[in-house]
């Protein structure tokens, strides 16, 4: 009998490759959709034929009781929520809600409907926000700069809570960032490599961006989805950082995406001040010595290789649009 499984936000880059790793792995994979998604739902038009989708939103605690309780999930992953940090200066009370109170919604549904369920929580390196710290770990203190890394800090506190207090199988990863060719171009890395492949083929001339020197670890999707996993596996629920260990530029994640087209940077990316954020975060670098010691984690996908990846992607895709 296959092993029940329920995503939330599998339309997203995370939720569509945690739900390939499932299927690979033999789960019967349930995902929550809501109507807001049912217009975007690329990352897994591949897949409908192999997952159950329920109708739903984090906002409507109905609608995410009756899709665990028809799921009868074993595991529930929460990869949905408003997960932009810019977006959240301006939604202050939509990431409250989604981002920091749903969770508090699954997991007293968990409480009272089956216990037994396991429950896993991604959270942002965000956290960290305004770190004195060179590398940062499970024990760094949080001082979050956005709305959003605000609410991941009370979805990380609920789920301790619950973990704590309730004894529910409650996980959490505190992803750095995470890119692969599914992110949406609202994120500076995509709007990077398409503008890259854009500006080579023709179709674009510059590129605008705030802060150049922002730096950042950077990580393949794919591969943290694999942590998540794992870390549902364990023994004991546990909170853990997931990332590289290696932190770059802005200014050098743009560098390498247009030496991947064969082109200087510097001939078409300008900063524009508009651009930058009200609350700027310290440079954020991943020590996972701890996911490494529990469970193998090592990252794989260096930073280049991600890079040319996503351009390579998005080369083919402007190729494409621009022949229909």
């Amino acid at each position: 009998m296959k092993k029940p499984a329920l995503i939330l936000g599998v339309t997203g880059q995370d939720g569509s490759y945690l739900a390939e790793l499932l299927l690979q792995k033999g789960y019967d994979v349930h995902a929550l959709i809501r109507r807001s998604a049912t217009g975007n739902t690329k990352n897994i038009d591949h897949l409908t034929d192999k997952i159950t989708l329920h109708r739903g939103d984090l906002a409507d605690a109905p609608s995410l009781y009756r899709a665990i309780q028809k799921s009868r999930p074993l595991e529930i992953y929460n990869e949905a929520d408003q997960d932009h940090a810019g977006w959240s200066y301006d939604l202050v009370d939509y990431a409250s809600d989604i981002t920091g109170a749903a969770p508090g919604r699954i997991l007293e549904i968990i409480r009272q409907l089956d216990p037994t369920i396991r429950f896993f929580q991604p959270l942002t390196s965000n956290m960290f926000g305004q770190t004195d710290s060179i590398t940062q770990n499970e024990n760094t203190p949080l001082r979050p700069q956005s709305p959003y890394a605000c609410a991941k800090v009370y979805a990380f506190m609920l789920t301790r809570y619950y973990r704590d207090v309730h004894k529910i199988f409650a996980a959490t990863a505190t992803f750095f960032n995470h890119e692969s060719p599914r992110r949406t171009d609202s994120y500076v890395t995509r709007k990077i490599t398409k503008a890259a492949a854009r500006i080579s083929l023709g179709l674009q001339k510059k590129l605008f961006l705030g802060d150049m020197e922002a730096k950042i670890d950077f990580g393949y999707a794919g591969e943290f989805m694999e942590a998540a996993w794992s870390i549902m596996q364990l023994d004991k629920p546990d909170d853990f950082v997931i990332g590289t260990g290696e932190a770059h530029s802005v200014r050098e994640f743009a560098e390498e995406a247009f030496r991947a087209v064969g082109l200087d940077s510097k001939d078409y990316v300008e900063s524009d001040p508009k651009l930058f954020r009200p609350g700027k975060t310290g440079a954020l670098t991943a020590d996972y010595s701890k996911a490494k010691k529990t469970f193998g984690y090592e990252p794989k996908v260096k930073f280049k290789d991600l890079i040319r990846g996503m351009v390579a992607h998005d080369l083919e895709a402007e190729r494409i649009a621009s022949h229909t």
